[in-house]
């Protein structure tokens, strides 16, 4: 099993480049950090993404995003393929300031759908019995029950990842074909049915750290001439689906209307 080297806390900040600006960064990249534990089979450490968002019926946590608040978080299952036996990750994301906090529970795939119908949190959904994994899967529960929130969209990608030798404290990671689906079911699948694209075939840059910005990251943004731009891949994935998506039979308020905040560090 592929060990846990979450970073609770740190800072993240995003770019939106072209693919020969990407390419530019991971040779940057490559002489100061390593693949991450997923990308290490290969030359350029690129591996899909699965996320299964979480979401209200009114859909206060997408509101949240595009409204700005300070405070605010996702909730989101978190896949890599379709093994039976793979574990998923039920994520609780914050921002707290400028801040991304994160909590997340390494859970076994066959009791994802009970969990996300309403099952309460228990040993027995572990992947494997850690104590900070059965207090985040306690945290989840409890946020998706106070807001009877369910399944609401399916966002998918290629990451390209890289990450510091001795303790992750410094990651890069390089997203590409970035697509979304509206997706109902506490079902987990990586199979999409029509699946709308975003973001225009750019890359996703995300600069991440845990304590101060380092100094070659300020050198590559600088050589680079990068500016920091929102891309929240679940509020743009939704934005990008018809307004007759939104407003069907889950949701019984009317469609959101799309007016964004971009920040400085987006979430």
């Amino acid at each position: 099993m592929v060990p846990d080297r979450l970073q609770s806390r740190r800072f993240e900040v995003k770019y939106r480049i072209d693919e020969a600006t990407a390419r530019a960064v991971r040779e940057y990249a490559r002489g100061r950090l390593e693949p991450d534990e997923f990308g290490l089979a290969s030359d350029v450490p690129t591996y899909p993404v699965h996320s299964l968002y979480l979401d209200s019926a009114g859909l206060d946590l997408f509101h949240s995003t595009i409204n700005g608040d300070r405070n605010r978080f996702k909730l989101r299952a978190r896949f890599y393929d379709d093994a039976p036996n793979s574990p998923v990750y039920l994520e609780i994301k914050r921002r707290v300031d400028r801040c991304i906090v994160k909590q997340r529970a390494r859970v076994r795939r066959e009791c994802v759908p009970d969990l996300l119908s309403g099952d309460l949190p228990a040993w027995k959904h572990l992947a494997q019995a850690d104590a900070r994994h059965y207090a985040a899967l306690l945290s989840f529960c409890t946020l998706r029950r106070q807001l009877a929130a369910g399944p609401s969209a399916h966002v998918a990608y290629d990451r390209e990842a890289w990450t510091s030798r001795e303790n992750n404290s410094v990651r890069l990671t390089l997203d590409r074909r970035v697509q979304c689906e509206v997706h109902r079911t506490p079902v987990l699948s990586t199979a999409f049915s029509r699946p709308t694209g975003i973001f225009a075939g750019t890359v996703i840059l995300e600069l991440k750290f845990t304590n101060r910005f380092p100094v070659w990251f300020r050198e590559l943004v600088e050589h680079l001439d990068l500016q920091p731009e929102s891309a929240a891949k679940y509020v743009d994935g939704l934005a990008a689906v018809t307004a007759p998506h939104l407003a069907s039979a889950r949701w019984s308020g009317p469609a959101p209307s799309f007016s964004f905040k971009p920040g400085l560090l987006p979430a």
